[in-house]
């Protein structure tokens, strides 16, 4: 496979509402990423990819954008930004955007357009469809909740919007549409960002038919109708053509729903599409009656064999992005490690893990400081309209009692990736001197930025050393990969290699000492962490990566 940039670059997402407040407001801002480059720059991270910050309502945390060559506000303005830019971009950080084009905020003058009537030139814009018995136009139920419909009185019909009633979908078989898109990515190209996270790109393209779904709960199922649709990938190879090969850019599609084979058409390199995708299979791994909402663990076995399908099926095809959290995921070290007495043991085990399988790695702010979940205990404390909604649905439709849905909350919701950014022992954890937009993980005192950069035992320094390998080490870009001791449901073993060279990499994903076949013969240890070999036990949490000669 080719070698490119971003094969060997390690990629920090900002979360800008909950990363750093410079103006007191409550809110995090760009001047605030500003001051906190030389802190990434520490790190050694290669590209941040900032959430949305584009103008926006904020219904839906930014995106649900109004205006896509706008700043929102609340974060500053575009001379802001492109003093972001400048900065980052003398630190050898790149920045790719988040691309939001499945949707527009319904306060967007397209949609503003297209509501008026239905003779507007911009009504073909969106997707309007006439009742059907008095009803909605089909069954389909909002991933947000409620119908995917929303009636409006002034030309009485329904517009489509699969998530917010504020967030309409736009029509991509409108061939006017796609042109206004692509010349708005052309205009973020010129200005000098390095490329984009794709939002929900495999949505885009919809069965025409709209035929009714499958009952889940309220609401007919729409993801077969809307996932992976008839055009997508004509869309993405147009879209790659004029504007993507333009540049020397990377992209990663957010592709929910999707499978081994569709990633192969997205991310496989002769296919002139995307460099690679976001897959949610180990993410969603768990998934009960109620989708999402539960508070069961992760079973190893099915982890393992999630990232060994995806690890084998792209060899020589396509590219990984790896990935254990993002601002719609629960904290890494409180879903697949332990956030109470192993947190700093099981926080550098699964950056071990994850960043020295192939592909490209991806940190959420705060992983590499072993943040944890949110810890609400109250409906009240939470923000996100997902969280909110299920809650009321659950609760009072379907009738889960209020404490189990609370416990849901508290595992998988939105929230706990969004609690503001821990730097500081200082009031807020010193991400605001003024009322944060969320309340700040009452940990704080005890894990954030400042005490981690002075201890080198620290999680963020083991981060620090996890990227240098990366850096350093070509057998972690390029050396296949094989899953070991596949059947384990304790560890999670794989080895990399390249010509002559190996790479065995050992992890504990339990609090318990587990036995193991013992220490390569003519091994050395790359990393671990603990500090002393253990022998032929893996310690609680315990991570080790051995360089063996072959």
């Amino acid at each position: 496979m080719k070698n490119a940039w971003w094969k060997e670059a390690v990629i920090y997402q900002i979360y800008p509402r909950s990363f750093c407040d410079s103006n007191g407001d409550g809110i995090g801002d760009i001047e605030g990423i500003i001051s906190r480059l030389d802190y990434l720059k520490r790190l050694g991270i290669d590209i941040i990819w900032l959430s949305p910050i584009y103008e926006s309502p904020n219904d839906d945390n930014g995106y649900d954008i109004s205006d896509y060559q706008n700043i929102m506000r609340e974060f500053g303005n575009m001379k802001d930004f492109d003093q972001l830019l400048e900065q980052a971009h003398i630190r050898n950080i790149r920045i790719i955007m988040d691309l939001v084009v499945n949707h527009t905020s319904d306060e967007h003058p397209w949609f503003i357009e297209s509501r008026k009537s239905k003779e507007n030139p911009y009504r073909d814009f969106y997707i309007w469809k006439e009742g059907k018995d008095g009803r909605e136009p089909n069954n389909w139920g909002s991933w947000f909740g409620g119908s995917a419909w929303e009636y409006d009185d002034a030309t009485d019909m329904y517009y489509l919007h699969i998530f917010s009633k504020k967030q309409p979908d736009l029509n991509w078989d409108n061939d006017k549409v796609r042109q206004k898109i692509y010349e708005m990515m052309r205009w973020w190209l010129e200005k000098g960002v390095d490329g984009f996270r794709m939002d929900v790109i495999s949505l885009i393209s919809k069965n025409p038919a709209f035929p009714d779904g499958e009952i889940h709960g309220l609401y007919g199922d729409l993801a077969p109708y809307c996932a992976h649709g008839p055009h997508v990938h004509e869309y993405l190879k147009e879209m790659n053509r004029e504007v993507l090969s333009q540049y020397d850019i990377m992209t990663v599609g957010e592709t929910s729903c999707v499978t081994l084979e569709e990633a192969k058409k997205y991310a496989g390199e002769d296919r002139q599409e995307l460099n690679m995708v976001f897959q949610f299979e180990h993410v969603e791994l768990g998934s009960g009656i109620y989708g999402k909402w539960n508070d069961q663990p992760i079973d190893l076995i099915a982890l393992k064999k999630v990232f060994k399908k995806w690890e084998e099926g792209l060899e020589g095809i396509g590219w990984n992005a790896l990935f254990w959290s993002n601002h719609d995921q629960p904290r890494a070290v409180s879903r697949y490690g332990n956030d109470g007495e192993y947190r700093e043991y099981s926080a550098k085990m699964l950056g071990v893990c994850l960043h020295l399988m192939k592909g490209t790695p991806y940190i959420y702010q705060g992983e590499e400081l072993g943040m944890t979940n949110a810890g609400f205990t109250d409906l009240s404390d939470y923000r996100d309209l997902e969280s909110i909604n299920a809650y009321h649905e659950l609760v009072e439709v379907q009738g889960v009692a209020p404490e189990q849905m609370m416990r849901y909350l508290g595992k998988v919701s939105r929230d706990n990736a969004r609690t503001p950014m821990q730097w500081n022992t200082e009031t807020n954890a010193g991400f605001t001197t003024g009322t944060p937009w969320i309340r700040v993980n009452e940990n704080y005192k005890k894990i954030n930025a400042a005490a981690q950069l002075k201890d080198p035992d620290s999680i963020y320094n083991f981060y620090r050393r996890l990227i240098q390998i990366r850096h350093e080490e070509e057998i972690v870009v390029s050396g296949s990969f094989e899953m070991l001791m596949e059947e384990s449901g304790q560890i999670f073993a794989y080895q990399r290699v390249l010509d002559d060279k190996k790479l065995v990499v050992l992890c504990n994903f339990t609090p318990n000492h587990v036995a193991f076949d013992g220490v390569p013969k003519k091994a050395e240890i790359m990393i671990g962490n603990y500090k002393n070999e253990g022998g032929t036990y893996l310690r609680p949490y315990e991570a080790i990566a051995y360089k063996v000669e072959v």
